[in-house]
């Protein structure tokens, strides 16, 4: 399994925990492994794990780099995954900012629409220009 896919495994999770927030990461992950949907691996489990830890900072980030949305107007999907690339670009120094960007790109336009994947872009590159 490659890292795109992983990440779609943590980005899956991810989406869950907005429906399902009693739930824990590691239940979804068995839930999931159940239904034969996929099979966890320790990066999926570990960037779906930080995503939620740090979960209220990462909001604010893209609070304050979302503008004029709030976290409650961004949908779901796109809530996802703008959390799970930030995620990234804050705690895992060993992914390139640029490969964070395009695969958080990439989810949206396979899980949201082209309006979605623009402003995904949009706040992520934000964010990275502001952190070089």
């Amino acid at each position: 399994m490659n890292r795109s896919q992983e990440r779609e495994q943590a980005f899956i999770v991810l989406f869950e925990t907005i429906f399902h927030p009693d739930t824990t990461v590691g239940e979804l992950f068995s839930l999931a492994e159940e239904s034969d949907f996929f099979t966890e691996t320790d990066f999926s489990r570990k960037l779906a794990e930080t995503t939620v830890e740090h979960g209220a900072e990462i909001d604010t980030e893209i609070e304050a780099h979302a503008i004029d949305w709030s976290i409650q107007r961004i949908t779901k999907v796109s809530l996802a995954v703008l959390r799970l690339a930030l995620c990234e670009m804050m705690y895992f120094d060993d992914i390139p900012v640029s490969v964070t960007i395009n695969e958080a790109v990439e989810l949206a336009k396979k899980y949201a629409g082209k309006q979605d994947s623009k402003f995904i872009n949009g706040v992520l590159g934000t964010i990275a220009r502001e952190r070089e």
